[in-house]
């Protein structure tokens, strides 16, 4: 059992735990003609995205700006530079609120749960999601990746959000969508879920508070 007595912190990922993120469905809507299909969606997530590292990751880090991030990325893909501009401008509007995440969100805060995010988010798309959704200002704090040059999965990040929180790691409990940023949070002494969808995280986080509470 933890030695605290406090009750656990809870942390959340924004993208594809609170907020819905699809990129191959965004790709198909942003430049049909190149993503005709499912399948042409998935490569051009992979040479778009990198899964979240090269051009996009230093995006997220806030270390290139949607001018540069457009041109290497047409550069190093080959595609016209209207057509990525046209992708980086659809990500906000991918970026809506996940209904039943939010509805849990709104049980923890009546509940007295302290609540924080920690997410890989370049500052525009940040700052359009706290000024679209009131319900960011339900949480105690929270760590926006581009703010403070640290990116998930990096310890740094883990690191700065849990000085942030004020909490020691075994005090935090972390959902994430993407499985290494889980792992990452395991290893440095966090508990942390790996999201799927709200009624599965609620019921794991559920029986995990049951047991180190």
């Amino acid at each position: 059992m933890p030695t605290s007595p406090e009750r656990k912190k809870i942390v959340f990922d924004w993208a594809g735990v609170l907020f819905r993120w699809h990129p191959e469905a965004l790709l198909q809507r942003a430049i049909p003609h190149v993503a005709t299909d499912e399948a042409s969606a998935r490569h051009w997530r992979s040479e778009i995205f990198q899964a979240y590292g090269g051009d996009w990751a230093e995006f997220d880090r806030g270390t290139v700006e949607v001018p540069e991030l457009v041109r290497r990325i047409a550069r190093r893909t080959g595609l016209a530079a209207a057509d990525v501009q046209r992708v980086v401008d659809e990500v906000p509007r991918e970026l809506r609120p996940i209904d039943e995440t939010v509805r849990w969100l709104a049980q923890l805060r009546e509940a007295g749960r302290a609540l924080f995010y920690l997410s890989n988010m370049p500052e525009p798309y940040a700052a359009h999601l706290e000024r679209e959704n009131a319900f960011i200002g339900w949480f105690d704090g929270g760590v926006v990746s581009a703010r403070v040059r640290h990116i998930k999965p990096e310890r740094g990040i883990f690191e700065v959000a849990a000085a942030r929180f004020r909490a020691a790691p075994d005090e935090l409990v972390f959902l994430d969508d993407h499985a290494p940023n889980v792992e990452a949070a395991r290893a440095l002494g966090w508990h942390a879920i790996h999201f799927n969808d709200a009624p599965q995280a609620r019921g794991v986080l559920a029986a995990l508070l049951s047991r180190i509470e």
